[in-house]
């Protein structure tokens, strides 16, 4: 079958972009992809990163406030963008336009990734060339141009909201083997936002390098759009391994494009959509469960249970009796900072990792989650969490599914999920969702459709409940490697009956307990002591 009757929407709209320097002498060839922004005319979109070897000037062109124009490359260079088309691939010579800085994501990276926590990123945008990671080429494509062609669809990301599913779509190792990586998909969901209208995105989404310039894709019920372009394809902070996917906003690299378009005659056509804005969530966002937790210099997560009581890992709060406790700002509430008391914590020797905290004032407006009472292997859940950004941006949200649970005497003592989990998750929720009852996306209509800035509306809401709390990922103590996606939590059925006896007695001797497990309990939980700790999550 041809390759156009098999490709999605979002495979259409990408491509690769080639790099290659003068013939003569031999040059250098770079390559990552791309996105096809319009066929009238033929415009697209990729990183410019792969630009660097080919400035007269070097790296340090990268510092520059304005937009490079053509002459501060070296002369000869040929641009090349592979497609699909129908019958197959297609090939197109290209001509920059001019590489262009994104101001707005410059600013969101310099707030989001602090410099004292030794932020890497992967791909082209590695290593001598992080300077370019705001950066992007315009290129103009004649053998694109399509009568009556448009623009590749579009929404803005001031319309995400995290754990939203995001579709992402690039080439693996840019140019090599297109026949086997062009515009392959991955599906994940909004981690965090960052800036202004959201111009940061983290995305769970896993890409590989050569990814960098390719789209990510916001699904409606009238088709995917684009709202994004892939940044960086992976990340470390320290020697941890995050692996979330970077992000740029395209609505901002269009605004600061926007002299560059005029010059050139293009018109951007406005994003459809209508005007009402988006209502505020409640306190059943799932959001709102987790909290940041900081006792002395340690920090870590939490969810809450109830106004005035909230779980967190012991391991957070070893440094004193008394914990600050930030709920993050979420759609009509601001940020807020409380005070604790560490009322129980379990001894060292437990398996189980646990910290009760009492609140000093109730959460004004709080619903509590609801408790799972079952879980199923392969169901899909969610992690919410201080991890990768901190406190910089709020929780950050990452999905996956349920890969085992482990039961003594046929009671589920551990879970594990393929959720990615970084440094500072400890305590945060685990969140399962199952189909439910068809409901609006707070504050939408409910019968579908496209909402301000052109955000597709959902239609269908999810039933959320907790299966239990992250207690630590994996970490390997010969190496000081970490591996975010296999990771441990422990179950809420192991904590129900103590904290429902400590809801009618108001004694922390009900948890007493979960220091007196068995020995079927500590064996399951012996790889924390072979693996290390949470990584101090």
């Amino acid at each position: 079958a041809p390759l156009a009757a098999m490709a999605s929407a979002e495979e259409r709209a990408c491509c690769v972009v080639s790099l290659h320097g003068p013939p003569d002498p031999p040059g250098q060839s770079r390559s990552c992809s791309g996105v096809t922004l319009s066929r009238q005319p033929g415009l697209v979109l990729c990183h410019a990163a792969i630009f660097t070897p080919f400035l007269c000037h070097g790296p340090d062109a990268w510092a520059a406030a304005h937009c490079l124009q053509p002459d501060t490359l070296q002369p000869g260079l040929r641009l090349l963008v592979l497609h699909p088309e129908a019958g197959g691939l297609q090939q197109q010579e290209a001509q920059l336009l001019a590489l262009v800085p994104c101001g707005p994501f410059q600013r969101a990276l310099a707030q989001a990734f602090g410099q004292a926590e030794q932020w890497r990123f992967g791909g082209e945008a590695a290593g001598d060339n992080r300077p370019a990671l705001h950066w992007f080429a315009w290129l103009r494509v004649p053998g694109l141009d399509t009568p009556g062609g448009g623009w590749t669809a579009r929404a803005s990301t001031g319309c995400l909201r995290k754990g939203e599913g995001l579709v992402a779509c690039g080439s693996p190792f840019g140019a090599l083997c297109p026949d086997l990586f062009l515009n392959t998909l991955s599906r994940g969901v909004v981690s965090n936002l960052s800036g202004e209208e959201n111009t940061l995105v983290l995305t769970d989404a896993r890409c590989l390098p050569g990814t960098e310039g390719g789209g990510a894709f916001l699904p409606s019920p009238a088709g995917p759009r684009l709202v994004a372009v892939i940044a960086a394809s992976f990340c470390w902070k320290g020697a941890e391994w995050v692996g979330l996917t970077l992000l740029c906003s395209l609505a901002a690299i269009l605004r600061s494009s926007a002299d560059l378009l005029v010059t050139a005659g293009v018109v951007v056509p406005p994003v459809p959509g209508g005007v009402a804005a988006i209502g505020a969530g409640s306190r059943q966002d799932p959001l709102s469960w987790a909290v940041l937790v900081e006792c002395g210099a340690t920090w870590g997560s939490g969810v809450l249970l109830g106004p005035r009581l909230l779980l967190t890992c012991r391991h957070v709060v070893e440094a004193g009796d008394t914990v600050r406790v930030m709920l993050a700002p979420g759609p009509g509430w601001a940020a807020t900072i409380l005070k604790g008391r560490v009322v129980f914590a379990t001894q060292e020797s437990s398996p189980f990792d646990v910290a009760v905290v009492e609140l000093e004032e109730s959460v004004v407006g709080f619903i509590p989650p609801r408790p799972a009472d079952t879980f199923r292997p392969g169901e899909e859940v969610m992690v919410v969490g201080f991890g990768a950004l901190g406190r910089a941006c709020g929780p950050s949200v990452t999905a996956g599914v349920l890969s085992a649970v482990v039961a003594v005497a046929g009671c589920p003592v551990m879970l594990q999920t393929t959720c990615a989990v970084h440094g500072g998750s400890s305590g945060g929720p685990l969140v399962s969702s199952c189909s439910g009852r068809l409901l609006g996306k707070p504050g939408c209509p409910v019968d579908g459709g496209v909402g301000s800035h052109g955000c597709p509306l959902v239609t269908r809401a999810l039933l959320l409940s907790l299966p239990g709390i992250i207690a630590s990922n994996t970490r390997d103590t010969s190496t000081g490697s970490t591996y975010p996606h296999l990771n441990f939590c422990i179950p809420v059925t192991v904590l129900q009956p103590h904290l429902a006896h400590y809801r009618r007695t108001g004694h922390p001797s009900a948890f007493a307990g979960l220091n007196r497990a068995g020995k079927g309990v500590r064996s399951v939980w012996r790889l924390q002591q072979h693996l290390g700790p949470p990584s101090k999550l």
